[in-house]
């Protein structure tokens, strides 16, 4: 029943992923005031499930714990990541969310003894690795992409600005200035 768990948390860790690293959205980077609201709405959700927690004993509290915190982590890491919307940012967002579903899966495998605990740790720490390794593979390929972009740009500037010096005086002028606008030179 573990290993289904743990399954369903590699899937919804893909899925985090994913979207992570493709929602990138101009109006998200900018939004300052979004971000301050999530991690406001983070805190007082974490400690109302906190309190939440102090009802239950042994390790079924320090699960509930483990998962408050994760539900902070990502909610926090994921505001960040938005409000930055950098490769990079989006990168440790995963990074941060990995880690805090690692320590959540930890505490799930302190109830199993023997064999099962260590291949309930081995999976987790497993879906923790697999997790940030997709991550950095997908912030090199967003950056590789990026970079074969603004290549692309420069070599169309440098097209754009050859065509201009067919023309002479005020149309140059006007050639070389649309340009230099179009490509943001």
């Amino acid at each position: 029943m573990n290993t289904l768990k743990l399954s369903s948390l590699a899937q919804a860790v893909a899925l985090c992923v994913g979207t992570l690293l493709f929602s990138a959205t101009a109006d998200a980077a900018a939004d300052r005031t979004a971000y301050d609201q999530a991690k406001a709405s983070a805190k007082s959700t974490y400690e109302s499930e906190r309190k939440t927690c102090d009802s239950f004993g042994g390790n079924a509290k320090d699960i509930c714990v483990a998962e408050a915190n994760a539900r902070r982590t990502k909610t926090e890491a994921e505001a960040e990541a938005a409000w930055k919307n950098t490769p990079k940012a989006r990168e440790q967002a995963v990074h941060e969310i990995a880690e805090a579903n690692y320590k959540v899966a930890k505490e799930r495998c302190d109830d199993k003894g023997g064999n099962a605990k260590d291949v309930c740790l081995k999976e987790a720490k497993a879906a923790m690795t697999t997790m940030v390794a997709d991550a950095t593979a997908m912030k090199k390929g967003t950056e590789a992409r990026m970079d074969a972009n603004a290549d692309k740009r420069d070599a169309e500037y440098k097209v754009a600005i050859e065509k201009c010096d067919a023309f002479a005086g005020d149309a140059k002028s006007a050639c070389l200035a649309d340009a230099k606008a179009r490509f943001g030179k």
